[in-house]
């Protein structure tokens, strides 16, 4: 395991030390214990921050989306840098996007943050917060792709956060299951997914805090105080998009060389998107079984998050517990809110009846 400095609120070792030692440097016999706070759920008027802290988004999408909010019931504000271009892709300087983070975080009255989309460009920002911040102002942060590794900042600062859509697909309307999914999370109601049956399923029950997200982006931050895949009892999620399966594999590789797999109690493989099939095997799903299946380790395939039509949200951080049988499986976050079953077979990208202002009324769709 690479050596990586800790960070100790919701993070301990099994070595007792000082609350305030920020020096603690872990060895593959004392893996980091992540333990993350739940934010508050929102509430009808709550403030909710839009921001760039990658790749820059249209300003049209931008402003669709907090239409979007506003029909929600809450209140968008977007960053003061958003809609600025930088070298042609990038959202702002390194500078402007962290400084957007830091508005969000310091400001009382924004109570989540949804990122405007993904890219490229968090890495440039992990040594430039601290994850004292992210502890001291406990907020939802949402997104996916590029945002895995502000996930992994939140969890290694003790924070749940949010696996879900960003503005460049919200920006299309908001009434499809991925979106009202992921609103009903935010405002206290929990999913517990049952799936499918899913041919290369490695069946099993196991229970442990949920980590990863986009395979590309997370593995290059290990040793980072990004990775929180340095902790133990891990359920381990990972999604891909337009990748070819030897660099799907050679990054596997190199989380079980890094002692990753060993401490997880589960897997998670979500889409693989316009992934390669340079070798026989009939997917990469079927390609991760032959790796995962030495493990002994429940392996739950073809959860519906990632860069497909349906990216369904997963609380990272959150203890989580899968249960894969012979005709399914189940994903459940154990965590406070109203638990809520989704039947994910069936659940497409087209929108469902408008659900604008129900949170106004008190429902939930």
């Amino acid at each position: 395991m690479p050596a990586a400095i800790l960070a100790l609120c919701g993070l301990t070792t099994l070595t007792s030390c000082s609350k305030d030692d920020n020096s603690i440097i872990p060895t593959p016999d004392e893996p980091v214990v992540i333990n993350c706070v739940k934010p508050d759920y929102l509430r009808a008027g709550e403030k909710v921050a839009l921001i760039s802290p990658s790749y820059f988004t249209p300003m049209e999408n931008v402003e669709k989306t907090a239409e979007v909010l506003r029909g929600w019931g809450l209140e968008p504000v977007i960053g003061p840098n958003v809609g600025k271009v930088v070298d042609g892709k990038y959202a702002g300087t390194v500078g402007e996007r962290v400084s957007d983070i830091r508005w969000a975080l310091n400001d009382p009255s924004i109570k989540a943050i949804i990122c405007n989309r993904g890219g490229y460009g968090t890495i440039q920002l992990i040594d430039q917060l601290t994850l004292a911040e992210l502890r001291e102002s406990p907020k939802w942060l949402v997104g996916f792709s590029d945002i895995s590794t502000l996930h992994g900042l939140q969890s290694r600062a003790g924070v749940m956060s949010i696996h879900g859509t960003m503005s460049s697909f919200l920006a299309k309307g908001g009434t499809d299951k991925t979106s009202t999914i992921m609103r009903d999370l935010l405002l206290g109601n929990v999913p517990r997914y049952e799936l499918p049956a899913h041919k290369e399923n490695i069946q099993g029950k196991g229970s442990g805090v949920l980590v990863g997200g986009n395979l590309c982006t997370f593995v290059p931050n290990l040793g980072s105080q990004a990775d929180a895949t340095e902790g133990r009892d891990l359920i381990l999620f990972v999604e891909e998009v337009e990748e070819s399966m030897h660099n799907i594999d050679r990054q596997m590789r190199i989380l079980q060389m890094n002692g990753v797999l060993n401490r997880c109690k589960g897997v998670i493989l979500g889409e693989f998107t316009d992934c390669g099939t340079e070798f026989t095997y009939d997917s990469v799903e079927a390609m991760l079984h032959e790796m995962l299946k030495e493990y002994n380790i429940p392996v739950l395939c073809g959860f519906p998050a990632g860069h497909g039509d349906v990216n369904l949200p997963l609380v990272m951080g959150a203890p989580v517990t899968i249960d894969i049988r012979e005709d399914g499986a189940t994903l459940q976050f154990d965590i406070e809110g109203t638990q809520r079953e989704v039947r994910t077979a069936g659940i497409t990208a087209t929108p469902t009846p408008s659900a604008a202002r129900m949170i106004m009324a008190g429902k939930r769709e």
